[in-house]
């Protein structure tokens, strides 16, 4: 018996001890050196629109003057990394009896998500989005606040993507990648994250919460706007933060600097620390601003709209929008 407990509690601080070593990312945006020198300890799911380029091989050409390779056709993928694909991490969801598209997904439905990515509970996340355009670090910004939203905090995104990898004439693997089946267990929905109709509702009558809106100007003002949306505008009393504002324009978009976000958001009339709504179309491209506004600037009273402008032109609810002609 004597030995029985000592076991056990040998074994048990074994398994504290291992659990306290574990590995953290240092921060919401980890670079490619860091990447590199961590590897071994980490997920890396690759999300990416165009699932087909993920096998491809990249085509590169020599600049004449420096001789520099630079990236002419993209694929391929960082050595391990594990394929997501987006069009299958939001599902159609029924709300007050409306079919509402584009939303997060069951506690249930997302965690046999994960583990068919690999991922393991106490194993950091990194997440690598294409990184062609500023679009695709939305998506991104959307995998990570799904996560988020199911509990876990050992995460990060990766600067630069997988272009900014290729461009930095890194390993560069082109078959698929066979993950080993994942582990990992979400927890209950952490509300703080999220924003209901009602609670935008709420925010526009007692001005508690400031809304952003990430689409570009043109929807903003109500002169044009995609097809599952229901009317033009947007919601009243809205700032316009268009989402391609937020990364470098170039041959590798990055992320901004935390005081040039904070400019950004200030000039386009948003306090970066006051409590904040973001919204876009479906949910997409707010990530973006959510995981600026939340992660980068620190600002933990910012909460994502998930619904978004489908669900609230779904619902019937007021809008602002200029004239049209």
């Amino acid at each position: 018996m004597k030995y029985t407990t000592k076991w056990i509690a040998v074994t048990g601080l074994m398994a504290l001890s291992q659990w306290a070593s574990a590995l953290q990312v240092p921060g919401p945006v980890v670079d490619t050196d860091w990447l590199t020198q961590n590897m071994a300890e980490v997920t890396v799911l690759d999300i990416r629109g165009n699932v087909k380029s993920f096998t491809a091989i990249p085509q590169f050409e020599a600049d004449k003057k420096s001789g520099k390779k630079m990236l002419v056709e993209f694929g391929g993928h960082i050595p391990a990394a594990v394929l997501v694909d987006p069009k299958i991490i939001r599902v159609e969801r029924t709300i007050a009896g409306l079919k509402v598209k584009y939303m997060l997904p069951e506690r249930a439905d997302f965690e046999k998500m994960a583990r068919g990515w690999g991922v393991q509970t106490g194993k950091p996340i990194v997440i690598v989005a294409a990184g062609q355009d500023a679009v695709d670090q939305n998506d991104a910004a959307r995998l990570y606040w799904q996560f988020k939203v199911f509990g876990e905090d050992n995460i990060a995104i990766v600067n630069g993507g997988t272009t900014g990898w290729l461009n930095e004439g890194r390993d560069v693997a082109s078959t698929a990648t066979t993950a080993a089946p994942g582990n990992w267990s979400g927890k209950a929905e952490r509300m703080e994250y999220m924003a209901t109709s009602e609670d935008v509702e709420k925010a526009i009558a007692s001005k508690g919460a400031q809304l952003v809106d990430a689409r570009n100007a043109q929807q903003f003002l109500g002169l044009s706007k995609r097809d599952y949306v229901f009317g033009f505008g947007h919601i009243p009393g809205a700032q316009n933060v268009p989402s391609d504002l937020l990364v470098t324009e170039g041959d590798t978009p990055r992320m901004l600097a935390a005081a040039t976000y904070r400019d950004i958001f200030k000039m386009s009339g948003v306090d970066p620390q006051a409590p904040t709504i973001t919204y876009c179309n479906s949910g997409h491209l707010a990530s973006g601003a959510w995981f600026v506004l939340s992660e980068v600037l620190g600002n933990k009273q910012t909460k994502l709209y998930d619904g978004s402008m489908h669900e609230w032109t779904l619902e019937k609810r007021a809008l602002q929008s200029v004239a049209r002609q």
